[in-house]
C-alpha cells in the first residue's frame, strides 16, 4: 500500500504530476504557497484540459499564521451571467443546453482569482516571483506539448460525437479528427501565445485589456451572449469563508454561491452520529454519511444561489442547535428516501503548504468535460458551460438573470485543528466533492488515517458526478460484501462501480503537523502526485 510522502520546507498535490513538480519548483526557488499555486493551476490547466482551463472559475481558500492565531481568507473568482443574458433566449427548451456558445453565458474568473491571489501573496507574503516564472511550465508544456493521459483520451472519445461540431473544439482537441492517442504529445499553441501575452501584460489583460477584445469577439462570434462590458465588469472578490465548530477544530469552507455550505452541515452532522472508532468500511459508518448528505442537499436545493439573491443567512445552518436538529431527524436504521442530485461536473482540486505554514486549497473547473466546448479562434481558450446551472423556470431560486452568480459544485476544504494541524483537502466531481471531503476528513482526523490511507480507500457517491448520470448510492466494489448487503438491508439502492473508479472523482489532502512536518496523500484514481521537499 503507498505511504503519505513526507517533508519539510513545502508540500503539493495536484491531480496531474506535472502541476505539483510545478508548485514544488516555485517553492524551491523561494516562492510561498501562494505563487507556488498559480504555477501549478497554470500548469494543469495546460496539461489536464478536459477538466479545467483559464475559461472557468476558481476558488480559493488561504491561511496566515501569525503569531497570535491564523487567519483564514477566501477568494470567489466566479463569474456572473452576461448583460445580455436571457430567459427568453431559450424560449420553447426545458433547461439551458450544455454545449456550444448558448451555454456559455458566464464570465471566466479564473484568472482574476489568480491575480486577487497574487496580489494578496505580495501585500501579506512577501510575494517577489514574476509572473513569467510562474507561467513558465504551463507556457512550456502548451508551445512543445505534454504527453496525453488516459483520461484525457477517454474523455475525448467518449465526447468526441457530441463535441466535434461546436465552434473550434476539433481543430483544439481532435488533432486529425480523433482523440489524441496515449502518451502523445499534445500542442496547444494558441494557448502558449495567450500565457506568453498574459505574462507580459499582466492577467488582467483577460478583462480589460487586447486580450479582452479579441476574447469578446470571438465569444460573439461562437454564438455567446457575454459582451466585452461583461468581461470588464469582473472582478474577483476576497471574503470571510464560511466556519464549522467541529469537535476536532475549525473547519472552513466558502460560501455560497458554492456548497461550501453543504460539505460544512455533513461533517457537523457525522460530527454528532457517534463516528468514533467506527469502521470506515462498514455499513454504519457508511449510512451516517450519506443520511448526512441527504439532510445537507435539502438545504443545498432550496437555499443556495448568489448570495446577492438569497434570503437566509448560511452561517445560520451551522450553528450548534440547527445541526442537532438536523441530526435527530436521521434514521440509524434507515435510509430516507431521495430524489435527485445536481449532476456531474469536471474540476480539479489542488493543496499547497509551504515551509512558512501559509497553505492553499484551490479549486477551478469548467464544469463539464471541455465545458461548453467551444474554443475560441483567436486565444485557444475553452470556455465553461457553468451558466447552464441556471434554472429557467422564474420562480426557481437558482434562475437565469444578468448579473447573477449561478450555483456552483465547487467548494475548497480547509481544517484548523485543536492538536495544532493545519489541514488543506478538496476533490473534484460535482455532487460528490462534499461526500468525498466527508469521507477524507473523518477518515484522518475522526478515525487517525493517514492522509494517503484515508484518499486510497474506497469512497461512496449518492448521486451523479463525472460520467454518470444515475442517482443511486455507488460504491467502489472494494468496501466488504457484508457492508453492502446491509446497505441494501437499510433501503439503499447500491450500485457496484470499479475497483478505483474515477465517478467518485480525484481528492487531495495535506496536513501541516505542529513540529512543522508535513505530509500528504494523492487520488490514484487520478494522474496525481504529491510533491515534497
Amino acid at each position: 500500500m503507498a505511504q503519505p510522502v513526507r517533508g519539510r520546507r513545502g508540500i503539493a498535490v495536484a491531480p496531474h504530476a506535472l502541476a505539483s513538480q510545478s508548485a514544488l519548483a516555485v517553492l524551491r526557488d523561494g516562492g510561498n504557497a501562494v505563487e507556488a499555486m498559480v504555477a501549478a493551476a497554470a500548469t494543469i490547466a495546460v496539461v489536464y484540459p478536459h477538466m479545467n482551463g483559464i475559461g472557468g472559475d476558481s476558488f480559493w481558500l488561504v491561511s496566515l499564521p501569525d503569531g497570535g492565531g491564523t487567519e483564514v481568507i477566501g477568494i470567489d473568482a466566479s463569474g456572473a451571467a452576461g448583460s445580455a443574458a436571457r430567459r427568453e433566449t431559450y424560449a420553447g427548451q426545458s433547461a439551458i443546453p450544455f454545449r456550444g456558445g448558448s451555454a456559455a453565458i458566464t464570465v471566466a474568473g479564473t484568472l482574476s482569482g489568480w491575480d486577487e491571489a497574487l496580489a494578496l501573496s505580495r501585500e501579506r507574503m512577501g510575494g517577489r516571483l514574476p509572473l513569467d516564472r510562474l507561467l513558465a511550465d504551463a507556457i512550456d508544456a502548451a508551445r512543445h506539448g505534454t504527453p496525453v493521459t488516459r483520461s484525457q483520451h477517454l474523455t475525448s472519445e467518449r465526447k468526441r460525437a457530441e463535441l466535434q461540431a461546436v465552434s473550434g473544439f476539433a481543430d483544439a482537441f481532435l488533432p486529425g479528427g480523433a482523440a489524441p492517442a496515449i502518451g502523445s504529445l499534445f500542442r496547444q499553441p494558441r494557448m502558449a501565445a495567450t500565457l506568453e501575452q498574459l505574462a507580459r501584460a499582466g492577467l488582467d489583460d483577460f478583462y480589460r485589456g487586447d486580450l479582452a477584445i479579441g476574447l469578446a469577439r470571438d465569444l460573439q462570434a461562437a454564438g455567446s451572449p457575454l459582451l466585452r462590458e461583461d468581461l470588464a465588469a469582473h472582478r474577483a472578490l476576497r471574503l470571510a469563508p464560511l466556519e464549522l465548530a467541529h469537535s476536532r477544530g475549525r473547519v472552513f469552507n466558502m460560501p455560497p454561491p458554492t456548497q461550501g455550505l453543504v460539505s460544512l452541515l455533513i461533517l457537523g452532522l457525522m460530527d454528532r452520529l457517534g463516528l468514533e472508532g467506527a469502521d470506515h468500511l462498514g455499513a454504519d459508518y457508511v449510512h451516517a454519511a450519506v443520511e448526512s448528505v441527504k439532510q445537507a442537499f435539502a438545504v443545498r436545493d432550496r437555499h443556495i444561489t448568489d448570495p446577492a439573491h438569497m434570503t437566509v443567512q448560511p452561517a445560520d445552518f451551522l450553528a450548534p442547535a440547527a445541526l442537532d436538529a438536523m441530526a435527530a431527524r436521521i434514521d440509524p436504521a434507515q435510509a430516507a428516501p431521495w430524489g435527485a442530485g445536481r449532476g456531474p461536473a469536471d474540476t480539479v482540486w489542488m493543496g499547497v503548504i509551504d515551509g512558512e505554514g501559509r497553505a492553499v486549497s484551490m479549486i477551478q473547473s469548467i464544469y463539464h468535460e471541455f465545458g461548453a466546448g467551444i474554443v475560441l479562434r483567436e486565444s485557444g481558450v475553452n470556455w465553461q458551460n457553468r451558466g447552464a446551472s441556471f434554472s429557467l423556470d422564474p420562480k426557481h431560486i437558482n434562475t437565469l438573470a444578468p448579473g447573477k452568480r449561478p450555483f456552483h459544485t465547487l467548494n475548497p476544504a480547509m481544517a484548523l485543528l485543536d492538536d495544532g494541524r493545519t489541514m488543506v483537502y478538496g476533490n473534484m466531481g460535482g455532487d460528490g466533492q462534499p461526500q468525498s471531503q466527508s469521507a477524507v476528513f473523518t477518515r484522518s482526523v475522526t478515525l487517525g488515517l493517514d492522509p494517503q490511507a484515508a484518499i486510497s480507500a474506497p469512497r461512496w457517491l449518492l448521486g451523479r458526478t463525472w460520467g454518470q448520470t444515475s442517482d443511486s448510492l455507488k460504491l467502489e466494489s472494494r468496501f466488504p460484501q457484508a457492508t453492502v448487503d446491509a446497505l441494501r438491508a437499510r433501503g439503499h439502492e447500491v450500485e457496484l462501480l470499479a475497483d478505483f473508479d474515477e465517478t467518485v472523482g480525484h481528492a487531495g489532502c495535506l496536513f501541516r503537523h505542529a513540529d512543522g512536518s508535513l505530509e500528504g496523500g494523492f487520488d490514484p484514481r487520478s494522474d496525481g502526485s504529491v510533491a515534497a521537499f
